[in-house]
């Protein structure tokens, strides 16, 4: 071949005569062979599969295309009550202090035991937490949750449950309608119904529920729960009042006598409106019955009515305050055979007087029956106890008692119902809390309540000196949880001025201003290790106060 010569595909005769000797190989053959059926396969493979594409059936011509209608709202009772009741219903953020005892003084006993849901790794290992060996500057851990509640005056005042803001550092309230997020205040609480009056300052007037009668309330009757359970705001369910007057197992409570509905409520859904078809309130959503920890067919709410009495004791006084005797009685009234055994037909029999209480002084014994209140028949015990408790502190009631057969009266003073059973339902007064162990507020406020050591503080602080006062609350975002306060620290001294009282701690305020560096001198008990009381390590916590 001319080298000169252009690309020629088709080889010329010689190079065919070479070809077909090349075939006579049989190793040769054997790869035309091969590559023949091949090439074959690839031909019949393309044959069929144009075949079948040939055959695949043409789009629906014959169908008609789906439409979506204009947007026609279907309004009906549930959806105005909603859209009307959904602002005035509110999401409560909450914030606690972890356990001082698992947190800093080692595990807590029996009956310190949390159900905050940090305090599982102290539980679980003892209480070891790393970095506690020692006394260092810390900020306690603090836990979270949440509840909702609802709007009844439109300066701010919301009501919700008391286990909810129970023990709380921090209250913020989100509306559900727009988002806003509002710091609260604990206005007053009452463990005996669960009920919490908290407050926030919007600065505008505030949508509000208005509240309904709950003695209409018949069984079989609309019931709509508004809340946030598992944190999904603005949950409205409905169901129907399935029982009235109900006393939840748990939750031996006096004063709680349940409506009871099938109306969905979970976590979250605590302190809510539970609403009549009208978007009256008529409860406040407080428990659940079961043993998931979810819904499952049976929620609880306090009726409007006790809220109302409750909330409008709070806002007057701060407080809930209840009259009683000083008694304790017999449920009978299930027994028809004890009443016809005493020849009467209702009351309520005495089985013990407290001593000292208002029953006592006025004479009232053991197995009397008291039949009447003021000329006004007494059905049974639970009625009795409300219209005691509904009467003012000091002031006197006439009691028809049975004595062995004779009928008498009995005039009686209505006393303090957490005074005559101090041991039972005793409550410390908030004031003379505050007044006894609250620093008055100044200029250069430190957000701390303080108060006396106890024997076991000064025992900790025998090679530092037992002088001193102990931190019995931080507050949230304040100036001593800035620099790293705890409750249970023991101030020894501020700015090199020692203090030994809470009149100590007022004098160094009122000396400072804002912008001044202020210089704490604590002590602070490390986690117990071995045997031995703990002895308390010092240390400086410092920081310039806020000029706001």
């Amino acid at each position: 071949m001319n080298p000169n010569e252009p690309f020629n595909a088709i080889p010329p005769a010689s190079g065919v005569s070479a070809w077909k000797k090349k075939l006579r190989d049989p190793r040769a053959l054997s790869g035309v062979l091969v590559l023949a059926t091949l090439t074959m396969g690839i031909l019949i493979g393309t044959l069929i599969r144009t075949d079948v594409l040939a055959q695949r059936p043409a789009p629906a011509t014959d169908a008609t295309p789906l439409k979506i209608p204009s947007p026609v709202q279907m309004a009906n009772d549930f959806t105005a009550l909603a859209k009307k009741l959904e602002p005035a219903v509110v999401n409560i953020q909450v914030e606690y202090a972890a356990p001082q005892a698992s947190a800093r003084r080692g595990r807590p006993s029996a009956d310190e035991e949390s159900d905050d849901p940090s305090d599982l790794f102290q539980r679980f290992f003892g209480g070891q937490v790393p970095g506690q060996g020692q006394a260092q500057p810390r900020r306690a851990p603090k836990s979270g949750g949440e509840g909702s509640g609802f709007i009844v005056d439109p300066k701010g005042y919301i009501i919700t449950n008391n286990h909810v803001v129970d023990k709380a550092t921090s209250l913020k309230v989100k509306m559900l309608d727009d988002g806003t997020e509002y710091k609260a205040r604990v206005i007053g609480t009452d463990s005996e119904t669960d009920l919490a009056v908290i407050k926030i300052d919007a600065g505008k007037p505030l949508p509000f529920a208005p509240v309904g009668n709950s003695d209409a309330v018949q069984v079989g009757d609309w019931a709509v729960a508004i809340g946030s359970p598992f944190g999904l705001e603005e949950t409205v369910t409905a169901g129907i009042i399935s029982a009235l007057g109900r006393d939840v197992p748990g939750a031996p409570r006096q004063f709680q006598k349940f409506l009871q509905t099938d109306a969905a409520i979970n976590p979250g859904n605590s302190g809510g409106p539970l609403l009549n078809i009208k978007g009256e309130v008529i409860g406040v959503n407080t428990a659940i019955a079961t043993q998931s920890g979810g819904y499952q067919g049976i929620g609880f709410a306090l009726p409007s009515n006790m809220a109302v009495s409750v909330y409008n004791q709070i806002i007057d006084r701060g407080k809930v305050t209840r009259g009683s005797i000083g008694i304790q009685f017999s449920r009978a009234e299930d027994k028809p055979l004890v009443f016809k055994g005493l020849g009467i037909d209702h009351g309520v029999i005495v089985e013990r007087i407290e001593p000292k209480g208002p029953a006592e002084v006025a004479g009232l014994k053991p197995e009397d029956v008291i039949t009447a209140i003021d000329g006004k028949a007494i059905k049974n015990g639970d009625d009795m106890v409300a219209r005691i408790a509904d009467t003012p502190v000091g002031n006197k009631l006439t009691l028809t008692v049975d004595r062995g057969g004779k009928h008498m009266t009995i005039p009686i003073t209505i006393g303090d119902r957490n005074r005559v059973f101090a041991g039972q339902f005793g409550i410390e007064e908030p004031e003379a809390e505050a007044s006894a162990s609250s620093v008055a507020p100044s200029e250069g406020k430190f957000g701390i309540r303080v108060r006396a050591l106890n024997e076991s503080e000064k025992e900790s602080l025998k090679n530092i000196g037992n002088s001193g006062v102990a931190v019995a609350n931080v507050a949230e975002d304040s100036f001593a949880e800035e620099v790293g306060m705890e409750d249970g620290d023991i101030i020894l001294s501020i700015n090199r001025q020692s203090v030994s009282s809470i009149e100590d701690i007022r004098k160094v305020q009122t000396g400072l201003k804002p912008g001044d560096a202020v210089a704490f001198r604590i002590a602070r008990v490390p986690q117990q290790q071995g045997r031995g009381a703990a002895q308390a390590a010092t240390l400086y916590l410092a920081g310039t106060l806020p000029k706001k």
